[in-house]
C-alpha cells in the first residue's frame, strides 16, 4: 500500500526550516518504522504544460508493508511526535491511502 500526503506550508513558515526538519527528523524517523518500506518527500516544481502554480508545495509518499502494521506504528510515541512537529509546518495536510489498481 502507498500513502500519499499533500500539503502547503503554513503562512510564515520558511521552506528551508521545513526541509531541514524533514531531512533530519521526519525522514529518518518514518523510515525507521517497521511497517515502512520506503518514504520520500518531494517539493513540487510546477504543473505539467501549465504556467500556474501547483495546488500543493510538498508531496510525501510512504510505501508500507500492511495497513495493520502501519496503524500499530502510528500508535507509538515517535509517530505522535513527528505528527505534532509536522503540524507546526504543514497547513491542512491531506493523507490519502491507495492501492495498486494495475501494474504495467
Amino acid at each position: 500500500m502507498r500513502i500519499i500526503a499533500l500539503f502547503n506550508l503554513k503562512p510564515g513558515v520558511a521552506a528551508a526550516d521545513y526541509e531541514e526538519w524533514a531531512a533530519k527528523s521526519d525522514m529518518p524517523g518514518v523510515r525507521s518504522l517497521v511497517s515502512v518500506k520506503d518514504f520520500n518527500v518531494y517539493r513540487t516544481t510546477g504543473l505539467l504544460f501549465a504556467d500556474s502554480a501547483p495546488p500543493y508545495q510538498y508531496v510525501e509518499i510512504l510505501d508500507i508493508t500492511h495497513m495493520d502494521e502501519f496503524q500499530k506504528d502510528c500508535a507509538g510515541d515517535l509517530v505522535s511526535q513527528l505528527g505534532a512537529e509536522l503540524a507546526n509546518f504543514a497547513d491542512n495536510a491531506v493523507f490519502m491511502t491507495t492501492e495498486l489498481m494495475m501494474e504495467g
